[in-house]
């Protein structure tokens, strides 16, 4: 069976909230988000082969809270997948009903150059209050084996800072496809995964400096029988860098 790419907005959805925005007039805002990682994890699944990625985001936002943006990173999903990018447009409204409470609504588009059959669209709502995050992704044209499905990602989080300019981040996310994708030893088939993270960031200069856990509960059998590979969903250490403005 051919790879199937998972997706995530967790970097997308932080750009509309980023302090780094650069006003252009009394309505909009510009904000750039640049970051090289030592592995491209979405979900738990590695979209680079345990390879690192490059990653650029554009965010446009007004003043209302609307914005719209796009994001793109390399990829390689193996075997003879000729994609080597992706590209992702979306487009949201964040209200900030206080500094610690905050919604965010919006619609995304994940793009693969030369291979459109994996291309797909999700809903996001993402819930943030005084730390604590809970999101929730829905597609209905999510990529299947012999045709398209639908698929739920939901998540709880928490953000807080640390002293000396650093920060944690914890995420406990459950993928949930409509059929069965993963298959055990046996010939069971799973439709669902959970998946975690453990994410420390350290501010050096303006240089956002970060080192991640991340793991699932997909076997290696498992991972095989749906990305073709035994360690794209194993437990990883992921070291990373970033810069906004």
């Amino acid at each position: 069976m051919k790879a199937l790419p998972l997706f995530a907005l967790t970097s997308l959805s932080l750009l509309p909230l980023s302090s780094y925005a650069v006003p252009l007039n009394d309505d909009f805002s510009v904000a750039v988000d640049l970051t090289l990682a030592s592995d491209y994890r979405t979900r738990g699944i590695s979209q680079t082969l345990n390879d690192p990625a490059a990653q650029a985001g554009l965010t446009l936002a007004h003043s209302s809270g609307l914005y719209i943006g796009a994001w793109s990173s390399n990829v390689d999903f193996g075997g003879d997948l000729k994609t080597r990018q992706e590209v992702d447009y979306y487009a949201g409204w964040l209200w900030q009903a206080t500094e610690a409470v905050s919604l965010d609504l919006g619609y995304i588009k994940y793009a693969y150059p030369k291979e459109s059959q994996f291309n797909q669209s999700e809903v996001y709502g993402i819930l943030g209050a005084y730390g604590v995050k809970l999101g929730a992704y829905y597609s209905s044209d999510a990529p299947g084996e012999d045709s398209k499905q639908s698929s739920m990602y939901s998540y709880i989080g928490y953000e807080t800072e640390l002293p000396f300019e650093s920060g944690l981040k914890l995420r406990y996310g459950n993928m949930d496809f409509k059929d069965p994708h993963m298959y055990s030893s046996s010939g069971h088939g799973d439709a669902s995964y959970r998946e975690w993270e453990v994410k420390v960031t350290h501010n050096l200069a303006g240089v956002v400096l970060g080192l991640s856990y991340i793991d699932t509960d997909v076997s290696k059998t498992e991972c095989q029988s749906n990305w073709g590979y035994k360690d794209v969903c194993s437990a990883t250490l992921v070291a990373s860098i970033n810069k906004s403005f």
